[in-house]
């Protein structure tokens, strides 16, 4: 019983990290890229991204 704070965190934390994963996972699914967050105008790469994205169109 003298442990029961580390397990009672060590359960919030895998609890958080199922959600972070579950919502992961259904994003991919539906689609959206896992890695980006989809606003371009922050992005150091976005003119890769989006070069490679247009090859990928025109062929």
């Amino acid at each position: 019983m003298e442990y029961i704070s580390t397990i009672i965190v060590l359960l919030v934390i895998a609890g958080i990290v199922a959600l972070i994963l579950r919502n992961m996972l259904k994003e991919k699914k539906a689609g959206h890229s896992v890695l980006c967050g989809g606003s371009c105008s922050g992005c150091s790469g976005a003119c890769m991204c989006h070069s490679q994205q247009d090859k990928k169109l025109t062929k």
